[in-house]
C-alpha cells in the first residue's frame, strides 16, 4: 500500500521541470522548423512530414501497449477527426505559414492569445462564471501586440503572416474546446495518436504522398545566420518529429500529473521567451526594446486572462500549441 501511495505522490519541482523541458523542445522546434521551411519553401509539406511521422510512431507505440485504444465509435470518430484536422493539422500548418513570413516569436505570441478567447467562449457561450480580470488580460495582450507591431510606424508586420498567425490562434481555440471533450473518455497517448492519424489523412488528401519531394531530405543547409557551416537537412526533419513533437507531449503528460492543468498553463508561457532566444542565436531575429516590452505585456495579459477561469482537472493538454 505504501508503495502504491508513493507512486502517486506529487512532486511540484519535478512537474515544473518536466514542463520547462517540454517548452524548451517546442521553442527550439520553431527555429528548427523555420530552417527546414527556408530550404523547402512549402509549409504544408513540412507540416505533413511532421504530422505523419508522429502518427506512425504513436500508432506503433499504442499497438504494442494498448490495442484497445484502436476501438472507436462513429460519434467519437467525428470528434477526434475534428480535433485532429482543425486543432492539429490546420493549427500546425497555419503556424508554419506564419513563421515562414515573419519572426517566430511574434507568430507564437499571437497564437498564444487563444486561451483568452477560450475563456470568453466559456463566459458568453457556455455561461460559465469567470472573473472580470479576463478583460484586463485581453487589454494587456492587445496593447502588447500593438507595441510588438509598432503600430505608430504603420503596420510593420507582414500582413499575410499575421493573418496566418490569427488563423493558427483560431484553430488552437478549437483544439482546446474539442480536446476538452475528446479527452474525457480517452487516455492522452491514444488521443494524440488519433489526432495525428486524422491530421495525416487530411494532409494526404491535400497533397498525395506520391508527389512528396523526397529529394529534399538530401539537401544541405546553413542554419546559422551569417554562418558558413553546412549541415544535412534530414536531422532537422527528424528533430521536428521526435524532439519537437513526441518528446514534449510525453513530458507534458507526466508534468500535469504533478502540477495540474493550471500550473502547466502558466509554465507554457516560458515557450515564447525561449523561442525568441533560439531564433536570435540561430536565425538572427532581433527585436527592439519596445517590442520586447510588448511581448512581455502580452504574456502577462494571457496569464491574467487564463487565471480568470480555473481549468478542469481532466484537461490533458492545457496551453499546448501543437503547431510549434
Amino acid at each position: 500500500m505504501s508503495k502504491h501511495k508513493k507512486a502517486h505522490e506529487k512532486n511540484a519541482k519535478l512537474g515544473y521541470s518536466l514542463y520547462l523541458a517540454a517548452a524548451t523542445c517546442w521553442a527550439l522546434n520553431g527555429t528548427v522548423s523555420k530552417v527546414v521551411l527556408l530550404e523547402i519553401g512549402d509549409p504544408l509539406r513540412v507540416s505533413q512530414f511532421r504530422g505523419t511521422g508522429a502518427a506512425i510512431i504513436l500508432t506503433i507505440f499504442v499497438a504494442l501497449t494498448n490495442r484497445k485504444a484502436f476501438r472507436i465509435k462513429p460519434k467519437e470518430a467525428l470528434l477526434l477527426a475534428g480535433y485532429g484536422i482543425i486543432g492539429v493539422a490546420m493549427c500546425q500548418w497555419f503556424y508554419f505559414e506564419s513563421i515562414s513570413r515573419m519572426p517566430i516569436t511574434i507568430s507564437l505570441l499571437i497564437e498564444f492569445m487563444a486561451p483568452i478567447f477560450v475563456v470568453l467562449y466559456a463566459r458568453f457561450v457556455m455561461h460559465v462564471s469567470v472573473r472580470n480580470t479576463v478583460w484586463l488580460g485581453l487589454a494587456l495582450a492587445v496593447v502588447g501586440l500593438a507595441l510588438v507591431a509598432q503600430v505608430w510606424n504603420g503596420f510593420t508586420l507582414d500582413k499575410v503572416g499575421v493573418l496566418f498567425a490569427i488563423a493558427s490562434m483560431t484553430t488552437l481555440v478549437f483544439m482546446y474546446l474539442l480536446g476538452d471533450k475528446a479527452s474525457q473518455g480517452r487516455d492522452p497517448v491514444s488521443l494524440l495518436m488519433w489526432a495525428f492519424i486524422f491530421a495525416s489523412i487530411f494532409f494526404a488528401a491535400l497533397r498525395p504522398w506520391g508527389s512528396f519531394p523526397w529529394d529534399s531530405l538530401q539537401a544541405q543547409v546553413t542554419p546559422f545566420e551569417g554562418g558558413t557551416s553546412v549541415y544535412p537537412i534530414w536531422p532537422f526533419f527528424a528533430f521536428m518529429v521526435v524532439v519537437g513533437t513526441l518528446v514534449p507531449y510525453v513530458l507534458v503528460i507526466n508534468s500535469i500529473r504533478h502540477i495540474g492543468g493550471p500550473g502547466a498553463s502558466i509554465m507554457g508561457m516560458t515557450e515564447p521567451p525561449i523561442a525568441a532566444i533560439a531564433a536570435w542565436i540561430v536565425l538572427g531575429e532581433i527585436f527592439v526594446v519596445i517590442q520586447i516590452v510588448g511581448g512581455l505585456l502580452m504574456l502577462v495579459g494571457i496569464v491574467v486572462a487564463q487565471r480568470a477561469r480555473e481549468q478542469k482537472e481532466h484537461e490533458p493538454l492545457p496551453n499546448i500549441p501543437t503547431a510549434t
